[in-house]
């Protein structure tokens, strides 16, 4: 893998890439997704099938760094997130590096249809976080595993309030959030004004088909970005986009 910008380096390691992956200011909010180069966000209808190993080695990277990672509960049925985020090299890197060997798992799910038994929940290793704008009664609480907390937010009109659900997270220390969509909560992300940076795979494939975009919203909002990094291998590049402040 070779940088492109913001200067060319024709191989680059571990330690650059995540020098360049290092968050802003706290409170940081990252998404990352994969996109056809024609803009489709699915291939077979997941995203996974566009991806290369270099994305899966920025991917994995991204989630090292991270104290959270937040995902909707869409993705999580569509993409499977049971198990562990990371792997162990990755737990090492972090307790090496004074974090918890594993993120926090944060899930948005407007309806709460995530069952407290289900595989995603009952076999992670590390807390999960469960937001959700429906009522939660305290019988159906308590009926979740021990590492699973409920949290209750606001609706904003289009489902959990993301300026709420950034502020739990920033007050609980959980401040570096990683978020791996879908594109509705991207998209509810953006129209909160609740994004500080965009990493997208281009992947070197035409997709065509009625595969979603990485980001839908009811409302249109536009955001105006800075390019921060730009990488290329095997014709797949990896961009880095962070929101002007």
């Amino acid at each position: 893998m070779r940088a492109l910008l913001p200067q060319p380096i024709e191989q680059v390691d571990d330690d650059y890439l995540l020098s360049r992956y290092a968050g802003a200011a706290l409170p940081f909010v990252r998404f990352n997704f994969v996109s056809s180069a024609d803009g489709s966000a699915q291939l077979g209808g997941l995203s996974g099938a566009l991806g290369s190993n270099g994305d899966h080695r920025i991917f994995n990277l991204l989630r090292r760094l991270a104290h959270v990672v937040l995902v909707g509960s869409g993705t999580v049925r569509a993409e499977g997130y049971a198990g562990p985020l990371v792997s162990d090299a990755d737990q090492a890197w972090r307790t090496a590096h004074g974090l918890d060997a594993h993120p926090v798992f944060a899930i948005v799910s407007h309806n709460l249809s995530i069952a407290p038994d289900a595989e995603v929940l009952t076999a992670s290793p590390g807390p999960v976080l469960l937001y959700t704008c429906a009522q939660v009664a305290e019988p159906l609480r308590e009926s979740y595993p021990e590492h699973v907390q409920l949290v209750q937010v606001a609706n904003n009109g289009e489902g959990p309030d993301p300026v709420q659900i950034v502020a739990d997270l920033d007050a609980r220390g959980l401040q570096f959030i990683h978020a791996e969509g879908g594109p509705h909560i991207f998209g509810q992300f953006i129209s909160a004004g609740q994004v500080d940076s965009l990493c997208v795979s281009y992947s070197p494939v035409l997709a065509a088909g009625a595969g979603s975009r990485i980001a839908r919203s009811v409302r249109e909002q536009q955001r105006s970005l800075r390019l921060h990094t730009l990488l290329e291998e095997n014709s797949m590049l990896f961009a880095e986009y962070r929101v002007d402040r």
